[in-house]
This record gives structure tokens, sequence and C-alpha cells, in this order.
């Protein structure tokens, strides 16, 4: 049985009743808001991310962690705000995703906080850029019951990858993956589902074929080629790829660059998951790094509480209103037909 297909039956073998109910109004909710113009949420989200830390021990250049550049708190997520989210939402929680800014694996009880998602059947995922997946971490990430492990590798020689992974070490991030495939032989496990993500930048984009080649070698399930948000891309930016589809930017006659995508009154995002910081405050999506649309705090209310507030939905009736009025979503491409050009 092949990578992908075990990985879609485990993920179905999260389904239950409630789980499903709970979709279904989320997605109903959803196109009767698109259709009648007026923001309502039913149910709660499907999939939720949860930020373990900002802290990252590289310096990526279009990364805040990486850039050291938030102006919020950097720190570590709380195990009593963890599970008693977790707790509130596991009955209807689908898909949980470990990580938003910063290196998941530099928060020391990381993978106890996985396995607790893991004993209510959450699908679960996280992404790292592999420099902490020793011998001892690999087995515990195998034993975590993590579902979903993206590896972050840009680049298939130290030269090329070092120049987006700044600080980082090739033969670190294939040492990580070879031990995760070894202690899933060794633990007869299925899981992690195993992901090379390759940010498709100008200095990579001749290693595609290779990365592709290298995955084969190293037993790794699927290679996912994602595009990179870039910050200043309007002047032309030295990370814009050449390979038109595998960038967000169009050249203009006139030298500069436009987004791709059209600004669409709508985004499907704001009604089925959302984003958790590292000190519980709720933000719309991933875009909001800085976490600047701040819409709930788990510190002083229950996640049901924020779900359903005024601020949640003006922020989602704004967006069915005009989403070019909410600054981040003008460099986003969730909602449009050009963003399924980016996914391999």
């Amino acid at each position: 049985m092949g990578g992908n297909l075990r990985d879609g039956l485990n993920f179905l073998s999260k389904l239950t009743p409630r789980r499903v109910g709970n979709a279904l109004n989320v997605l109903a909710s959803y196109y009767r808001s698109r259709q009648t113009g007026r923001a309502e949420a039913w149910g709660l989200p499907m999939s939720i991310s949860f930020e373990p830390t900002t802290s990252c021990n590289l310096r990526c250049p279009e990364c805040p962690s990486g850039l050291r550049s938030f102006t919020r708190p950097t720190g570590m997520l709380g195990e009593e705000l963890y599970k008693r989210t977790i707790d509130e939402l596991h009955e209807t929680l689908l898909y949980l995703i470990f990580y938003f800014q910063g290196e998941p694996y530099l928060h020391p009880q990381f993978l106890e906080l996985v396995r607790y998602a893991a004993d209510r059947n959450i699908y679960t995922a996280t992404s790292t850029n592999a420099h902490y997946l020793t011998e001892a971490n690999a087995r515990k990430t195998v034993e975590s019951g993590l579902d979903r492990l993206i590896i972050s590798i840009d680049g298939t020689t130290q030269e090329v990858y070092q120049q987006y992974r700044v600080g980082g070490k090739l033969e670190k991030v294939i040492e990580g993956t070879r031990q995760i495939v070894r202690w899933k032989k060794e633990l007869k496990s299925r899981t992690p589902h195993i992901v090379f993500q390759f940010l498709v930048v100008r200095p990579n984009e001749h290693q595609i074929a290779e990365v592709r080649q290298l995955a084969r070698e190293l037993g790794v399930d699927e290679v996912a080629l994602k595009t990179a948000q870039i910050y200043d891309y309007e002047q032309g930016n030295d990370l814009i790829p050449t390979l038109d589809q595998y960038s967000r930017y169009a050249p203009q006659p006139d030298g500069t660059y436009r987004i791709k995508s059209g600004m669409d009154n709508h985004c499907w995002k704001m009604w089925h998951s959302c984003v958790i910081t590292w000190d519980g405050l709720v933000v719309p999506c991933c875009f909001d790094k800085d976490a600047h649309h701040r819409l709930g705090d788990l510190q002083q209310q229950s996640f049901r509480e924020l779900w359903q507030s005024p601020a949640y939905t003006n922020f989602r009736q704004t967006l069915l209103r005009s989403r070019s009025e909410i600054e981040m979503c003008k460099n986003c491409t969730e909602g449009t037909k050009v963003w399924a050009q980016f996914n391999e």
C-alpha cells in the first residue's frame, strides 16, 4: 500500500459521528454566509494550529522567527492551557497542527503534548527543520503517535540549502530523516507519514528533481513543493522563482510584480480553523504571524465563547464585505484557483 493511501486511510480512521456532524455544520454555515453576506459560524473548528514556541535555531530570511522580528514575546506553550483546550474541543476536532512560528522540537514537552492529542484520536501533524531529530527524539516521535511529520528541506546540497535555511546543516536534516525512517521500521509503525517540504525559491528551483530522488532514496513518503510568501515583492526579489508555476507573483511590463491571485471576498479558513499562539491568543490564520488580529484570549475565556464572539463575527463579516480591507490577506492565495497550482 502506498504512503499517501495509508495516510488517507489513517486520517479517515479519525472520523466519528460527532466530528462528521460538526464538519457538516461548519461547511453549511460557510456557504450560507457566502450566499447571504451575513457571517454565521455553526459548530466548532475542524482544525486548529497550536504554537509550541516562537523560538528557532535558524535565521531564514522570510520568517519572523528567523529574523527575530516579532513584536510579541517569545515563549513556550503551557501544558495546562493546551490540555484544557484539547479537552474542550477533542470531540469535534479532527486535525491538530503543531506549529505556527518557531521550531517545535525546542519545546521540552513537545512530544508529550503530541501524545495527549493522539490518545484522543486526533490527527496530529508538525513541521520541523529536523535539526533535533536525534536517535532518541526520532524514536520518541514515532512512539508519540504523531501522524504527519513535515521536514523542511530547501536544497539538496549544503551550498544551496543554506541560502534560505541560514545557519542550518543539510547533513543534520538527512540524518534526522534516516532516524525517523529507521524507527518506523524498528517499531513497525505506519506513522508518521513523512513529507519533504521543498520551498521553491530562485536559488533552489533547479533542484526539484533532485529532492524527489533524495526522498525516494531515504524512504520519505511524499514531496510537497511549496511557493514562498515574499514580504517585499513589488520591486522584485532574489527569492522569486523564475519558474512561473512556483511563483505567487507575476512580473509586470514596468518591472514590478503583482500577486497572481484575486481578492475574493471569502475565506474558508475563517470558518473551519484558527491558530493559537503559545500564550493563548487566538488569531485568524497562519498569515497573522505577529498576532495583530487578536480575536480572543484562552487565558481569559473558553474557546466556545471566543469562537462565537462579536470580535470573530466582525472579522468574518469584514472578509465577506471586502477582503482587501485586511492587510495580511493581500499576500494570501486562500480560496483562489491559483493556489491549486502551488501544491504537488
